[in-house]
């Protein structure tokens, strides 16, 4: 499965999601028409006119519009409520966000797996929401990996395995990677619209039942309450044809994608029986999958199982049948169903935390060249070394600095003070700037100075993956205040470095909303800026001349175009790489694994990776929207 291409395909099915939506108001604009030109030669009282007579043009043009607009107010109401990504879901269907300090044992279990997750994909941590429903079921929702949630029900935490939980968590990051959040958010949209036109129906036939009254006592509104009547009548079918067709619609997308996605978990986690561990226990659990949530059949496509019913056919079922996913992961299943108890947390945080100690990669080790291209190809699909990897890293970072990444106040000490430069004075004037912001923050970051300062540059991105879940719980006052507590770190003369630069990017990519509707470069458009980066990168890992240009030469060798030669380091600066990478964050998806090509030959010409190559590649992959497992160490 490859990402970008289903990035590319995630684009095109948007499309044709929109097509088919439009054929389907299209069908409803047509039996519309149709019902009420039916109705007026019926109430035609001199009976000259037949049914074609009725279709005036205008008449056709005034019932179109008036669909068309019921729909578009339909899907921009629902829109509007969903603006908040993925949080706005978990909210609609009763989620209760899991706090980081929470002192349940089976969230606390949920929140440590997504933190495996997240670091072994190279992705902020999304948060994490509970929802107090037995069924086993999960969902991701969100418009991008920003703003994207986890969701989980108390079934699922409470009654799965670890290595289970485990499947089903890497199963929803599919969903992630793949764009299949966007998708099922529009497609939810859309689908509100068309309802929409049944729900006034339902008003206008609500409305009859005062209305009839005095229409019967008055023959004079006969006819027009028997009118009336129709058209109430006649908008619920067409509503419910909307809804139908939809339904189908909104089934025909999501079959085939939980089929990948449960591919995608296997590969993951290289352990089958996780995630058909969680399927079989769903079969043999007394609510399955079944949501209780009032509106559980709005985001029915968005979950991990089956959560509403599906009908009277398999035609309106959004999920492949059970047996089926059970079998693509475990071809030798017999057939049987597991008895369901609730999972002995003890035992397995033993297991968990001797696993930690006895991890297989050394964090600190030297990164060698090959680590780039294994990480290239694994860009949203990691394998099980990533996940290792993450387990090890988290027992490895410095318990007071993994908990202050996990407090809503504290997080942001953290990020200040991982930009915070490692020159004395200019630290010093950032320090300055950062208390015209708030008068207690440097006092307060200082705290934190001495372990940060000591802390293994490697340690610095799972850190900031840790804390980054925190920013996104502030308030919208307090979220101002911290971009411009970075703001002033980052502006001061001479205060960022390129490693502070990347990372500073990182972080700012994650807590501010992409723009939208900006149209898609191919790599060719971005001669100078290509140039740009591939000069900084190249001179970020080589402090002779000649080294950089041999890195940077290496580099313009694999693009399918001539390249100027290596910028000055002046013309190569932080303010110019901010705006190439602006640019180069348009890519179109199949355009760039060149870019990512290129980026890996300057760093791989060395044969060993530094930190701040590791940390500006990374923040590059952020912008164009590339999730980079973390590189690893050499095992020898």
């Amino acid at each position: 499965m490859n990402f970008f291409e289903e990035q590319d395909r995630a684009r095109r099915n948007t499309l044709r999601l929109v097509t088919l939506l439009i054929l389907a108001v299209a069908s409803l604009i047509a039996l519309t028409v149709f019902a009420i030109a039916a109705l007026l030669a019926v109430t035609d009282e001199t009976g000259e006119q037949g049914l074609l007579a009725q279709l005036d043009p205008g008449l056709v043009a005034g019932i179109a519009a008036v669909i068309i607009g019921v729909v578009l107010i339909g899907t921009w109401y629902k829109w509007s409520q969903l603006r908040h990504g993925g949080a706005a879901v978990a909210e609609m269907l009763g989620g209760r966000l899991i706090n980081s300090n929470t002192q349940d044992a089976a969230e606390r279990r949920a929140l440590n797996v997504v933190e495996e997750m997240a670091i072994a994909s190279g992705m902020s941590v999304p948060p994490v929401y509970v929802l107090e429903d037995e069924a086993i079921n999960a969902f991701a929702a969100g418009h991008t990996p920003q703003d994207a949630v986890i969701g989980v029900t108390r079934g699922c935490i409470r009654l799965l395995s670890r290595n289970e939980l485990q499947g089903v968590i890497a199963h929803e990051f599919s969903h992630i990677f793949h764009g299949d959040m966007r998708l099922n958010l529009r497609l939810v949209a859309l689908l509100h619209g068309i309802l929409v036109i049944g729900l006034v129906g339902r008003e206008v036939l609500y409305s009859m039942r005062y209305s009839g009254r005095s229409a019967s006592r008055n023959s004079n509104n006969n006819n027009g309450a028997a009118a009336l009547l129709a058209i109430g009548a006649g908008l619920v079918v067409v509503g419910y044809a909307g809804t139908f067709f939809g339904n189908i619609i909104k089934s025909a997308v999501s079959r085939q994608r939980e089929f990948l996605a449960d591919a995608s978990a296997v590969q993951f986690t290289r352990d089958p029986s996780g995630i058909g561990g969680a399927l079989k226990k769903i079969g043999s659990h007394l609510p399955g999958a079944r949501l209780q949530a009032h509106s559980a059949s709005e985001f029915s496509h968005m979950y991990f199982g089956e959560g509403v019913k599906a009908g009277f056919s398999s035609l309106f079922a959004t999920h492949p049948p059970l047996e089926a996913r059970i079998r693509r992961v475990e071809p030798g299943w017999d057939g049987r169903y597991p008895r369901v108890a609730p999972v002995a947390f003890e035992a397995e945080a033993a297991v968990s935390e001797e696993g930690g100690r006895r991890g297989r990669f050394a964090v600190g080790g030297p990164v060698l060249a090959a680590a780039v291209d294994a990480a290239i190809a694994s860009v949203g699909q990691p394998q099980r070394g990533h996940l290792d990897y993450a387990r090890d890293t988290l027992a490895a970072l410095d318990p007071q600095l993994r908990e202050a990444a996990h407090d809503l106040y504290s997080s942001r000490l953290v990020l200040y003070g991982i930009l915070l430069s490692r020159d004395v004075v200019t630290r010093r004037q950032q320090l300055l700037a950062l208390e015209r912001v708030g008068a207690d923050l440097p006092d307060a970051v200082s705290v934190l100075m001495p372990k940060l300062d000591a802390m293994d540059a490697r340690f610095r991105l799972p850190l900031i993956e840790l804390a980054l879940p925190m920013i996104k719980q502030l308030s919208a006052m307090q979220h101002g205040q911290f971009i411009d507590g970075l703001n002033a770190i980052i502006d001061v003369e001479g205060g960022v470095d390129m490693m502070e630069w990347a990372l500073s990017r990182i972080v700012l990519y994650d807590c501010l909303a992409p723009p939208a509707g900006t149209p898609r470069v191919r790599l060719a458009e971005c001669v100078e800026e290509v140039v740009t980066l591939l000069s900084a990168l190249a001179r970020a890992g080589h402090v002779a001349e000649a080294d950089a240009e041999a890195a940077f030469n290496a580099a313009a060798a694999t693009l399918p175009f001539a390249v100027p030669g290596l910028l000055a380091a002046h013309a190569a600066n932080t303010q110019a790489l901010d705006k190439a990478v602006g640019k180069l964050s348009r890519l179109k998806p199949l355009e760039k694994p060149m870019l990512l090509k290129s980026m890996a030959a300057s760093v791989e010409h060395a044969g060993e990776i530094t930190p701040v190559e590791m940390e500006l590649f990374r923040a590059v992959a952020d912008a164009i929207d590339c999730p980079m497992p973390p590189l690893l160490a050499d095992e020898s």
